[in-house]
């Protein structure tokens, strides 16, 4: 009996290896994968700037990465709904502090850490949830911070927005290689069929990225999208939201994802480093 529709997809023509330097980037599935790839053995940076989810946010971030440009008073934001912090339209809310000169420093340390380690990375794993963005003053935020809605414009991406914004990202990083996933993650406040509009317009410009001849070459996309919607359809493996993945699920595109990326010769020290660090989170009993 055939019980699954199983994803298959060739291996990826750019690898990734503990000897790379790897820059994660994006949603909470970003996350996830990141925290993978860290207990893994592997040299990454995930998400200096907390999670972010619309295309033009990661091409922001990356931008940041690659200028270096402190985060300054007139950046911070008090953010609303009397959580009485500081954060910055730029951060997610794990950023958040008491005070500005609070914020200020936890930001511009992982900003220094993070770009010290762009400059030397040489793949990038970039995880897009939405194209849905809010405006503000003539710029996207990658929060709203939960300040009153008025405040912002909400607007989005089309095909060809998307596919600009990525295609800029890619040529200002000269040397690096980028794999691309789309969150499995469903976006639903707008309801299923806008997340999926939504889903569909990622996948596309993602799709012609890939084409695009000026470009294409240093990009690649993993289909975690599709393993979570057709191999793993089933709500077991989504946590109680019924939208983020579990742990199980995670577990899962992890092994997919080392199909995909991770050449045969190093899944051994890979498998000796996980038990590692799985035996270093025991609690000692004596």
């Amino acid at each position: 009996m055939k019980l699954q529709t199983p994803v298959t997809f060739p291996a990826s023509r750019i690898t990734v290896t503990p000897e790379d330097r790897v820059m994660v980037i994006g949603s909470c599935f970003a996350d996830q994968i990141g925290a993978k790839l860290l207990h893994a053995g592997f040299q990454a940076c995930v998400n200096p700037f907390g999670t972010l989810y619309n295309p033009i946010s990661v091409a922001n971030a990356l931008s940041r990465l690659s200028d270096g440009r402190h985060f300054t008073v007139s950046e911070c934001v008090e953010m609303g709904a009397g959580a009485g912090l500081v954060c910055s339209f730029s951060h997610h809310t794990s950023f958040a502090r008491p005070t500005a000169e609070e914020f200020l420093a936890a930001a511009n340390q992982s900003l220094e850490e993070a770009s010290a380690f762009w400059q030397d990375c040489n793949k990038v794993i970039l995880t897009l949830g939405t194209i849905f963005c809010f405006v503000r003053e003539g710029g996207v935020v990658s929060n709203c911070l939960k300040r009153p809605a008025a405040e912002f414009e909400r607007c989005e991406m089309c095909l060809d927005q998307v596919l600009a914004v990525l295609r800029k990202a890619v040529i200002a990083s000269p040397g690096k290689e980028f794999i691309f996933t789309v969150s499995p993650i469903r976006h639903l406040s707008d309801g299923a069929h806008m997340n999926q509009i939504s889903k569909s317009t990622l996948l596309l410009g993602l799709d012609e990225l890939q084409r695009d001849p000026r470009v294409g070459q240093r990009c690649e996309y993993f289909p975690a999208y599709e393993i979570v919607l057709d191999e793993l359809r089933d709500y077991r493996f989504y946590a109680e939201d019924m939208v983020h993945p579990t742990a199980q699920a995670a577990d899962y595109i992890w092994e997919r994802f080392q199909d995909f990326a991770v050449p045969a010769s190093d899944r051994p020290r890979i498998a000796e480093a996980e038990k590692a660090w799985r035996a270093s989170q025991h609690r000692k009993m004596h």
